[in-house]
């Protein structure tokens, strides 16, 4: 039996998992990831934690064909990361450094790339090869894979969906400096920030102001929960929510042409109210030739990176 270790750096703990060839998961676990003194100790603290599992586990060097990993930041496609802000990394090579450490080959890509290899490989785009991952959490991230391969870029910073300009007439900044990116509307942040804006404004009842039922911030999972239960100001923020969504996808399904493009992260358990605004708005926006593209929930769950981290060197 042959394996391989999948490896997500997260900016509060390292996840792994020693995968088969095939793509069962054999075990996973977690470090924490210590970000002292520029990150220094990541690479070494993750290369122990694999070896402790070698030897634990009696495997042979001759049976494990490598490691992959992700990291939160641009990647090149030789494993050169192009600063890892929330670890303190500078410039440097990372696959070549814990190949080193570890004596085996190691590949590495940006984390939310390399969930979107784990979810065409094992997750909500199995059966497709032109897969476009998008994660909707605190912000909105992104990963492209043609013909079953990573898209880099030039960089490494292919894949950034969260930052393309889907209101040009927005004053506010994003995180990023610019303003008007996808992320600004389309993350949990997001939304709870439209309604933030528009609650004041609004002329009508909401639940969402109701203080007895609401004795703490509102979140993104109240208004879209508040929406499926018909509440018409939740709706015209999911609509305005789900509006951008679709339109940044159809700038991406105009340029990639995906087959599928899974949704993941945590405002992904909305579920269908979701999928069935964003595609809408998608096929009102892209291109004719484009719109047989189809909308998948993410499966693997926090999983999606050690499974696409692994998928790398397997």
């Amino acid at each position: 039996m042959e394996y391989g270790f999948g490896i997500d750096i997260g900016g509060t703990t390292v996840k792994l998992g020693c995968f088969q060839r095939d793509g069962q998961l054999m075990d996973k676990w977690e470090i924490p990831t210590n970000r002292d003194n520029g990150g220094v100790s990541i690479l070494p603290d993750v290369a122990e934690s694999i070896r402790a599992y070698i030897r634990s586990h009696a495997l042979s060097d001759s049976h494990i064909l490598g490691a992959g990993m992700g990291v939160p930041g641009p990647v090149e496609q030789d494993g050169t990361v192009n600063r890892c802000i929330n670890l303190g990394w500078g410039v440097f090579n990372a696959a070549e450094t814990l190949s080193g450490l570890l004596n085996m080959p190691v590949r590495a890509g940006n984390d939310a790339t390399v969930a979107t290899l784990g979810e065409m490989w094992q997750g909500g785009g199995r059966g497709f090869r032109n897969v476009v991952l998008l994660t909707l959490g605190t912000g909105v991230g992104g990963g492209v894979v043609i013909d079953g391969d990573i898209v880099y870029g030039t960089t490494g910073a292919a894949g950034e969906v969260g930052h393309l300009c889907v209101n040009p007439e927005e004053t506010e900044c994003c995180n990023c400096g610019n303003a008007g990116c996808l992320e600004q509307y389309a993350s949990a942040t997001g939304i709870v920030h439209m309604y933030e804006k528009a609650l004041s404004s609004y002329p009508g009842q909401t639940v969402l102001s109701d203080e007895s039922l609401y004795s703490r911030p509102i979140t993104a999972k109240d208004i879209f929960d508040a929406a499926k239960a018909n509440d018409g100001f939740a709706r015209s923020l999911v609509a305005r929510y789900t509006h951008y969504l679709g339109l940044a996808c159809s700038y991406i399904g105009d340029i990639v042409n995906p087959e599928v493009f899974v949704i993941g992260g945590g405002v992904s358990h909305a579920g269908s109210i979701l999928l069935e605004g964003t595609e809408a708005a998608y096929q009102k926006y892209v291109f004719h030739a484009c719109r047989n593209a189809k909308f998948r929930l993410a499966a693997l769950k926090n999983d999606a990176g050690i499974y696409g981290a692994a998928k790398l060197i397997l």
